[in-house]
């Protein structure tokens, strides 16, 4: 048994059930879970001195595209909307293997990790005839950076041909799908407690997979008990889609095929009226928000502080690398506070109801009752901040909204996942960062050449 101790740490933020906020008190943590917070310092085989430090959850990433670190700044989409965008960026990401998927998953998963990003979950739906399995291959990633993680085996069976946005070449069949898919969950589908790998199914969007694909998806999916995730109301060009394929919005097509529940959620939901907002919030369907990819892409803004006031469940995303350009859920954070309080003014949620999001929000999507917040028999998954440094100066008496109303622009000090320190002193220590950026420009220099 191992033992930690985050010592006189100057704030705790907990975001618990009583949004309690500790004060020059302790954390003990024994193997990977958070034993004690309180006055008393326990004896522990390492100490970490906090007391000019504040302590935060670990964030939880709700939506990923890994792979895409290797197709980012590239000049040629940059003025692009998503339809367009997606159909230039096949023509690259259709010629994806096991080694740019492993050296985009760790460049991607060691910029999390640095800042403060404790689980990620990964969408993944381009697998390349000859790619072989990319989803153990992100597996291997999280496990050598130490990140709790949640893989996707996603999917497509629409191309160009069928009415869809991509090549031959990176659709299935439903059959292979639905084959791989209960593969992918027997092998690495981990449902106790702190757990570190788990599997979701998650088709890709409604104009690249077929109705049977969908319904199929989610047959399987519950008969598995696993969870579903998939883009919905993203852009406009999605909503025509839908209208003139199915005489149905969006979200009124993914609710006559089984897709709301508890047990789904949906990335971006940026295009929801009143009574899909509502429909949500009754049937428990989450939304992963993502607020930099929507506004890199001009696809819109979510509609935030409507879906706070019903109650719907909301979590924080970076959303895929190409367009985000980023892997930091910290920058998310206090881009997502400014974008609403420009749209929403009084109405926006406020700092800490952001940090919220990123951490008990994005823990609901997933369906995790054990990470998301620090408390006693809760996952070990914090990270810590110095606050003497001098671009906090000044901001440091408001530590719970700290990280949406001032930011935090750097790596953290310390990352810790499951009661191990991935990061210390603002570096990974769980892989060498300068080996890793040199092979992955390496590899990404040979795969754009393709």
């Amino acid at each position: 048994m191992s033992t930690l101790l985050i010592k006189n740490a100057r704030y705790i933020v907990s975001c618990d059930d009583r949004d309690t906020l500790y004060e020059r008190c302790n954390l003990f943590i024994r193997d990977n879970a958070v034993e004690y917070i309180g006055p008393e310092a326990r004896q522990a085989e390492q100490v970490i001195d906090a007391s000019d430090m504040a302590v935060y959850p670990g964030l939880i990433n709700t939506h990923h595209h890994l792979y895409q670190i290797f197709s980012r700044n590239l000049p040629e989409v940059q003025r692009m909307e998503l339809f367009p965008w997606l159909v230039t960026l096949y023509e690259v990401w259709k010629n994806l293997d096991e080694e740019v998927e492993t050296c985009a998953a760790l460049s991607g998963l060691a910029e999390l990790a640095k800042t403060g990003t404790t689980t990620c979950f990964d969408h993944h739906y381009v697998f390349p005839k000859y790619g072989g399995d990319l989803i153990a291959a992100e597996f291997r990633a999280a496990e050598q950076v130490g990140m709790r993680f949640v893989a996707s085996r996603g999917s497509m069976d629409l191309s160009k041909k069928d009415g869809g946005l991509p090549p031959d070449s990176v659709v299935q069949t439903i059959d292979a799908i639905m084959a791989d898919s209960e593969r992918l969950v027997r092998v690495w589908h981990d449902d106790s407690r702190f757990s570190m790998h788990q599997v979701a199914l998650a088709p890709c969007s409604p104009f690249s997979v077929s109705t049977d694909l969908l319904r199929e998806s989610a047959k399987l999916a519950r008969s598995l008990g696993v969870r579903l995730h998939t883009h919905v109301a993203e852009t406009r060009d999605e909503e025509d889609f839908t209208l003139q394929k199915f005489g149905l919005r969006p979200l009124e097509y993914m609710h006559s095929v089984g897709w709301t529940g508890p047990d789904v959620w949906y990335a971006h939901g940026i295009w929801f009226n009143d009574d899909e907002l509502r429909l949500l919030a009754e049937t428990g369907t989450g939304v992963a928000h993502c607020p930099i990819s929507n506004m890199k892409l001009a696809s819109g803004v979510c509609r935030l502080p409507e879906m706070l006031r019903l109650g719907v469940n909301v979590g924080l995303a970076v959303d895929g690398a190409a367009s985000n350009d980023g892997s930091n859920l910290l920058e998310e954070l206090r881009v997502c506070y400014l974008l609403h309080r420009l749209h929403a003014s009084a109405a926006a949620p406020t700092g800490y109801d952001i940090l919220k999001l990123a951490t008990r929000g994005s823990a609901r999507l997933l369906g995790r009752i054990d990470i998301g917040a620090l408390a006693p028999g809760m996952a070990a998954d914090l990270f810590l901040i110095r606050l003497t440094r001098p671009e906090l100066a000044g901001a440091q008496f408001d530590p719970m909204s700290l990280l949406g109303t001032v930011g935090f622009k750097g790596p953290v000090d310390y990352t810790i996942i499951n009661g191990v320190p991935v990061v210390q002193n603002g570096e990974l220590v769980t892989l060498d960062e300068r080996e890793t950026a040199a092979r992955a420009n390496q590899v990404c220099r040979k795969y754009l050449r393709r």
